[in-house]
This record gives C-alpha cells, sequence and structure tokens, in this order.
C-alpha cells in the first residue's frame, strides 16, 4: 500500500551539490523542501576540481564558506595545462585577474565525500527536510503536469509526496529526466573516461602545487589533481572505441594509458595505486557528454547532470550544477511567491529564463571545447576561432581572451576584467618534463603571453552578491523581453521600466 501522507512546496531528487544547492535557496525563502537522496552520505563521487565562481559565489550565498576554508582541502591557484603544439605547458593563475585577487583567487581541489556532506548538512540546518536511503521510483502527473513523487522508504515501504514542484538533480543516471524530454548525446565528444587514485604522486613545484594538471597525449588528454599531500586522483579520457574494455581489464587499460603519457608516467612513477576503501577502484563513465532535450516541463526542473553535462577538461560540472540550482531557486521561489504583483512573472517566464541562462552557459563551454580539443593547433589558431565564433572586430588574441572572460557580451558578469596571464615554466619539476626543456623562453613568448582566462560567466553576477551583498540596480535583462535577479538574488524581477519588448 502506498502512504500519501507528505506534502511539499518542493521536493528535491538527489543530495549532491545542485541538489542541497537549490533546496538550501527555496528554504531560505520559507518554503517547505523534502530532499530525497537514495544513498546515505557520505557517498564517493567525481567531480573534484572546483571553480572560484563556486567556491566564493555559491557557497558564500549558502554560507558555508569558512566552514569549507576550514575542511583544509588543497588550495587551487589555477591549472597548468600540456596541450596544443607549444612544446612547454602553461599555466593560467587566477590571481592574475584583478577581480580575483587575495581571498577571492583560490579554488579549492576537494574530495567529494567531505565537500558534499558540508553541502547537505547545510541544507538540514536551513530546513530542509532530507531523508537519506529514499528511493524515488516515479512521478505523479496528472493533466500533463507533475504533482509529486512516489518513492521508498528505508523500510522499503512505498511512500508518495505531493509537490507543487519536484527537483531532479539524482545526476546522469536519473530516472525521471525523460519526462521534460530525451537526452541528446554529443556527435563530437563520444568519450568514455577511466579514473582511479594513487598514494603519493609527485607534485608540481609551488605555487602550482595545488593546480589541476591537463596533459593531452596520442589517445586523448589526462587529469591529475591532488587531493591531499598524498592522495591524488587521476583520470584519462579518450575515445568511444575504448568503451568496451571489460571492468577487470579497467587496471590494465588505466597503466597502457599512463605509459603512453610521459609527464603523468613520471608524475606516478614512485606512487601505488589505492586499491581499497571509496577510492580503491578503478571507474569507467561512458555516454560523457550530452544534453536534455528540455531542461524543463510543468512541474518539474532538471538540475546539474540530470539536466546536461560536458567534457570535464575546464573542471565544468560542479559549477553548472551549482548555478543551474541557482537558476532554478530562483524560478521556484518567484512561482512560488504568491506575494509578487507582476503577472508577466508566469511559471513558463521564469523557466524559460532558467533554460536560457542554462543553455546558454552550457553551450559556451561546448562550442570553445570544441576547437580546444583540436590539440593539433597552436594558441594563435585559438585566437582565431574566438574571433569567429564572436564575430569580434579586435585582433585574434583579444577576441580570443574578450570572448572567454564574456567582455562586452553580458552587463552581469563579475569577473568581466578577468584576463589571465601564462606564466612561465620555470616553475615546474624539469625531471616531468625532460623533452620540453632547453628552448629560449622568447621562442613563442608572445604566444605564451596571455591565454587563459577563466570560464567565469553570466551566473557570475550572483556570485558577486555572496561576496559584496550588492546588486547593481542598473542591470539588463540578458535577453530580450527577459528577467532580472531580485535585489537577494533569490527570486527573478522585472527589469526597471518593466518588460523589455
Amino acid at each position: 500500500m502506498c502512504r500519501s501522507d507528505m506534502t511539499a512546496d518542493v521536493v528535491v531528487i538527489g543530495g549532491g551539490p545542485g541538489g542541497s544547492t537549490a533546496a538550501t535557496l527555496i528554504a531560505m525563502k520559507g518554503h517547505r523542501v523534502v530532499l530525497l537522496e537514495k544513498e546515505q552520505y557520505p557517498i564517493y563521487k567525481i567531480g573534484e576540481s572546483l571553480l572560484p565562481s563556486t567556491v566564493r559565489g555559491i557557497c558564500g550565498l549558502l554560507g558555508v564558506t569558512e566552514e569549507i576554508k576550514a575542511a583544509n582541502f588543497v588550495v587551487k591557484r589555477g591549472g597548468t595545462f600540456h596541450w596544443g603544439k607549444g612544446l612547454h605547458p602553461w599555466t593560467f593563475s587566477f590571481s592574475s585577474s584583478p577581480r580575483m585577487e587575495g581571498e577571492n583567487a583560490p579554488a579549492y581541489q576537494v574530495e567529494r565525500m567531505k565537500f558534499d556532506l558540508i553541502l547537505l548538512n547545510n541544507a538540514r540546518r536551513r530546513g530542509v527536510d532530507v531523508r537519506e536511503r529514499h528511493i524515488v521510483t516515479s512521478l505523479s502527473i496528472e493533466e500533463g503536469r507533475v504533482t509529486g513523487v512516489f518513492f521508498t522508504d528505508p523500510e522499503g515501504q512505498s511512500r508518495f509526496c505531493s509537490a507543487r514542484f519536484v527537483v531532479d538533480a539524482s545526476g546522469w543516471q536519473t530516472r525521471v529526466a525523460n519526462y521534460a524530454g530525451r537526452r541528446i548525446l554529443s556527435e563530437f565528444f563520444q568519450n568514455v573516461a577511466l579514473f582511479g587514485y594513487y598514494h603519493c604522486g609527485m607534485r608540481l613545484d609551488p605555487p602550482l602545487d595545488g593546480n589541476i594538471l591537463c596533459v593531452a597525449f596520442e589517445d586523448g588528454w589526462f587529469w591529475y589533481i591532488p587531493l591531499s599531500p598524498s592522495l591524488t586522483s587521476v583520470g584519462v579520457v579518450v575515445g568511444k572505441q575504448h568503451a568496451r574494455i571489460p571492468q577487470p581489464g579497467y587496471s590494465e587499460a588505466m597503466e597502457q594509458f599512463i605509459y603512453k603519457c610521459p609527464p603523468i608516467r613520471s608524475l606516478l612513477a614512485n606512487a601505488e595505486r589505492i586499491t581499497e576503501g571509496p577510492y580503491g577502484q578503478i571507474r569507467m563513465r561512458t555516454d560523457y557528454s550530452y544534453q536534455n532535450a528540455k531542461f524543463w516541463s510543468p512541474g518539474l526542473v532538471l538540475v546539474g547532470d540530470s539536466a546536461c553535462f560536458i567534457d570535464p577538461v575546464f573542471s565544468s560540472g560542479v559549477h553548472l550544477a551549482t548555478y543551474a540550482a541557482l537558476l532554478a531557486a530562483r524560478s521556484i521561489n518567484t512561482c512560488l511567491d504568491n506575494s509578487c504583483p507582476d503577472q508577466e512573472l508566469r511559471e513558463d517566464a521564469c523557466f524559460g529564463e532558467f533554460e536560457a541562462r542554462y543553455r546558454r552557459e552550457y553551450a559556451r563551454f561546448y562550442e570553445f571545447l570544441v576547437a580546444f580539443y583540436d590539440t593539433n593547433n597552436d594558441l594563435e589558431s585559438y585566437y582565431w576561432h574566438a574571433k569567429r565564433v564572436t564575430g569580434s572586430q579586435e585582433a585574434p588574441d583579444r577576441a580570443f581572451v574578450e570572448f572567454l572572460g564574456g567582455i562586452g557580451e553580458s552587463k552581469e558578469l563579475v569577473f568581466d576584467a578577468a584576463l589571465t596571464g601564462v606564466i612561465g615554466t620555470q616553475g615546474l619539476s624539469r625531471a616531468l618534463f625532460p623533452e620540453m626543456w632547453g628552448v629560449p623562453a622568447a621562442e613563442g613568448g608572445d604566444r605564451r603571453r596571455l591565454f587563459f582566462t577563466e570560464l567565469l560567466r553570466e551566473g557570475s553576477q550572483m556570485q558577486l552578491q555572496a561576496q559584496e551583498r550588492f546588486v547593481q540596480e542598473s542591470q539588463q535583462p540578458l535577453f530580450r523581453g527577459g528577467l532580472v535577479p531580485s535585489a537577494d538574488g533569490l527570486l527573478w524581477s522585472m527589469p526597471l521600466g518593466g518588460l523589455v519588448l
């Protein structure tokens, strides 16, 4: 028998960063939120390299900045890449941006079991009814609208909770996202990933020792993420032809890929792969990049990997999930706000704004990554790609930097001047890249002068509000006829002067 004794304003499926962020931001407006998580936290998750926008913005808004700082995660000051035709690895630094100086500069490399638990416990403190080991089995649908969820509790009893909105943040293996629309796999990023964990891998020289390292090689590319002084996350992204590797062969395949990539092989020369506990296996992830045909339908909104995922070379997973959670929370809060006098702020307008902004952010990562994946190009080629994409009249290098920084395109950006500089490679351990040394710095110096700016785009306006509790009253809608964030960032508002037609 199904018990139907639960009612909520919102049910959130999934307790990861997207789910806990959405639940918390909705509960902060006084709404009753039930979060159903099928596992018992802490649990293992991949996606360990964060961006400053998440750490300094979303986490600040959630009120967990000091708790995360106290967790002693590895400080991530930027990223180091061995990518493209150049002979040298190159590094970008967050602190080279005037908007990300000092305490605003670093992000973290996090053990997700610890990071996710911080966010989930914070949701509890904020009034979210968090229920672990509760498995959602299906949706309740009435006249084309999602009206609640069916689930089983830890005792195996069937339950039902009615709700005005359901947020699906249950991840890439979601059971319910297809109600909003089918999943569309990327035709370009048809990759798989193998990943595991190693004890006592080498580190880059300070101050780069906390950086994520990404290394391209003939079969794909590696990530190398320091999670503690002794723990390292190592993963390889390769083509779909490797998707049929049998599970007993994951370890052997991983070792073969490591051997074919000299920089990673050098870093792991004296390391030992962890074989016990949550980090004790080599895992594979397939269907690597995708997006749903729709990110919402009446009563249902998709957040994080339920909606979309893109290749992780720029560490966009948690950023996209928490940014989407913010957009979803704004939309739900606005629809639940009975005191709102603006009739234009109806559900389709709010969630249309949600989907347009979310899809735009995803598309920008996707489009640039298509060009970035051509590792036979040099930096000048990447510059020219940015000029073509934007239609900019500026010089290619400036068009490239402005495209990645969003300068002149969105008035809601925080880090619109966040131009990072490629620093020299002399700080790297020469023993790691012996074939790369001996080339004068002057060769290709201009090419390395400026390359990268962190992909912190429109959503960063909310992150500025979290840092400075400040919102510009002159905000303009991102889209013609669109909405703007309210002063506290938790609702949608009409732009000054009403709808832009």
